[in-house]
């Protein structure tokens, strides 16, 4: 930790320390995927694990896993020692990765067997992901520099993204044989990843002030709304962040029964995460010439762009569900990189660096809810709308998939753009 001057008179952030904070972001994305896409069908599918105690098993273990964070949050805020936590993190998401990947045979014990293998995978995923957010959250000197250190985080999130979904089923022939392996080789990545990070990244600044712990718990989760500039930002962040969530949890029923192309998800889901990938430097660029808010309502109406082109498409539309995936991937990009990066300009310039924590904690725990809200307004919309997968009338679908998220986006395009006329906000760095 340094103990001389603040982040205004850090110096600027090299990029071997940018690559070295944010090689991290790369295990922890190529985690997730499997998790969220693959663990299910790997239990309830393969294995033959009862769906409804598959469903009771995942749905308690997501629910503590969300509950947790700001807890969480609040330990990084009280011991400011972000390398041991994220050290004991990977070592805690290790063995889960392990266990959950590498189930028994029998099926009678593999929900205690996955249970069991949730509890350190999820705990140790949120350990590290929030102490990785909260560092990086309070790095660089500039509003732009901070833009810098998330896009890193992200766009090496991206690559992890990728892998995760081509490396399973490159291994091995079978899925279930592919993921054991991938678990393996993810451990490993790792546990590189962890050293060159916690080794070679810059230390958090203390601005030689003393570190006042959070409060655990409620007092937690309420500090970083006494910021304004928290508060505003996160209401936008929830309805944009459900509006990206919807796609996300109907795309494979669009691909397979409106576009009948279920043979192609996989090159259209590369596509749209290698699009995101790509388009970080346009957005890091476009937000240091026009300021991020603005950037961010470019990618918000691009994406709405995107959607409602996807509305007009039907059975075999390839080339046109493709230049779909090319742009909404394009205005992901934006929604990783921007939002992080005004927290980490409401964290310094509330001069609250030291309750990083408790507010990367109150984002991972949002980021988890959003996707519970995406699932729990559109599964049961469909599901009342008449939709049945493998039917015929996708009417419904259309209407969730492409319509809904492009009402959210502009919602929250309207949330952001009277957010910029009322919060005065810091220069953006030119240099």
């Amino acid at each position: 930790m340094n103990s001389g001057a603040g982040p205004a008179t850090s110096p600027v952030l090299s990029t071997r320390q940018l690559a070295a904070y944010g090689l991290l972001g790369l295990p922890l994305a190529a985690t997730a995927l499997p998790i969220y896409v693959h663990l299910p069908n790997l239990y309830g599918g393969l294995l033959g694990m009862n769906l409804a105690l598959l469903g009771a098993v995942l749905l308690v273990a997501r629910l503590a896993d969300a509950i947790i964070d700001p807890l969480l949050g609040a330990l990084a805020d009280r011991l400011q020692r972000p390398r041991p936590l994220i050290a004991a993190g990977i070592a805690l998401l290790a063995c889960g990765t392990l266990l959950a990947f590498n189930p028994p045979s029998q099926p009678e014990y593999l929900w205690a067997w996955l249970a069991f293998a949730l509890v350190p995978l999820y705990l140790g995923y949120s350990l590290a992901m929030i102490n990785h957010l909260a560092w990086g959250s309070v790095l660089g000197a500039t509003p732009h520099e901070r833009t810098r250190v998330a896009a890193w985080r992200e766009g090496l999130g991206l690559a992890g993204v990728i892998a995760a979904s081509v490396l399973p089923m490159l291994l091995a022939p079978r899925i279930d044989t592919g993921l054991a392996r991938y678990s393996l080789v993810l451990v490993i990545a790792a546990t590189l990843c962890a050293a060159i990070t916690l080794g070679f990244a810059p230390a958090p600044p203390t601005g030689g002030r003393p570190a006042s712990p959070s409060t655990p718990g409620r007092g937690a989760m309420r500090r970083p709304f006494a910021n304004p500039r928290f508060a505003r930002l996160f209401a936008i962040f929830v309805v944009n962040g459900v509006a990206a969530a919807l796609p996300a949890t109907l795309v494979l029923f669009f691909i397979d029964d409106v576009l009948g192309l279920a043979g192609d998800a996989g090159l259209f889901l590369a596509a749209y995460f290698a699009a995101g990938a790509a388009g970080l430097p346009l957005w890091l660029a476009l937000s240091r010439r026009i300021g991020k808010e603005p950037a961010w309502l470019a990618a918000m109406l691009l994406a709405v762009a995107a959607f409602a082109f996807a509305f007009m498409l039907g059975q075999g539309d390839f080339a046109g569900f493709l230049l779909v995936c090319i742009l909404s991937g394009l205005a992901l990009g934006a929604d990783l990189v921007l939002p992080a990066a005004l927290l980490a300009d409401a964290i310094n310039g509330g001069r609250d660096e030291h309750h990083a924590g408790a507010y990367a904690g109150l984002w991972n725990f949002t980021t988890k809810l959003n996707l519970a809200l995406a699932a729990g307004l559109a599964l049961p919309l469909l599901q009342f709308s008449g939709y049945r997968p493998g039917e015929t009338d996708t009417a419904p679908l259309y209407w969730a998939y492409c319509l809904l998220p492009c009402l959210l986006k502009l919602i929250a395009a309207a949330m952001l753009a009277w957010r910029k006329s009322s919060t005065p906000l810091p220069m953006e760095a030119t240099s």
